[in-house]
């Protein structure tokens, strides 16, 4: 077992060598899956060349912008609408597409990370590949008018729901000496959702703006059409 998870002397784990391939290799498996699963719900949906560069030009445009940050006083941070990138895949081309783009984009924030240090199995896939995944919500919004934001506003609060979790089981005993102890019970909620939420409220302002909004509708019509 040394060589795929070494344990440390903190009571954590990381990965060895083996672990990474076989992790790898699970994630492969699972997206295989869930391409099959998704894929039933829409039969209508097919990638495209245009369709895979587009989904490959948001799936890296959210990445590098999740490197542009505003670190929150409790932790996590405002980035610059890296989440709306990899949201959009999922409402312009459907759930296949979401999911598949949004399990791609939890593996590189998890390798973001350093992608060796975890306190268990579970907690990565809760601060990572669950969290992360839940972006690609957005694609049961598929094909529904003007229902962008609703699917967006959904993803988010999906993300905080598997950090919040996490937090519970694994991030109570690093809480700041700093919090308010008269409401270190909402640790979890307040750390993951105080980022969350704001930047979600950020880009739903943003994503108002007349022109913002038609330059969105404008940028659909041409991702949709192939």
């Amino acid at each position: 077992m040394s060589n795929f998870i070494i344990s440390q002397e903190d009571g954590s784990f990381a990965l060895g060598t083996a672990g990474y391939y076989a992790l790898v290799a699970v994630l492969l498996v699972a997206l295989i899956l869930c391409a099959i699963i998704v894929d039933r719900k829409q039969k209508n949906t097919k990638f495209s060349a245009k369709r895979l560069a587009v989904c490959g030009v948001c799936l890296a445009l959210g990445f590098v912008l999740s490197y542009i940050k505003f670190e929150m006083p409790y932790g996590g941070s405002v980035t610059a609408f890296s989440m709306l990138c990899i949201c959009i895949i999922g409402y312009f081309y459907g759930i296949k597409a979401g999911l598949l783009s949004a399990v791609a984009y939890s593996i590189l924030q998890f390798f973001q990370s350093g992608g060796s240090y975890m306190l268990s199995p579970f907690q990565v896939c809760c601060d990572y590949f669950f969290a992360f995944t839940a972006l690609g919500i957005t694609g049961f919004f598929y094909k529904k008018e003007n229902k962008f934001v609703l699917g967006y506003l959904l993803s988010i609060f999906v993300r905080g729901l598997f950090h919040t979790i996490g937090g519970y089981l694994y991030w109570m005993d690093y809480m700041p000496e700093n919090f308010p102890q008269s409401i270190a019970v909402l640790y979890p909620i307040v750390y993951n959702y105080s980022y969350i939420l704001l930047e979600g409220i950020i880009t739903v302002v943003v994503l108002q703006i007349p022109a913002v909004k038609k330059m969105f509708k404008r940028l659909q019509n041409i991702a949709t059409t192939d």
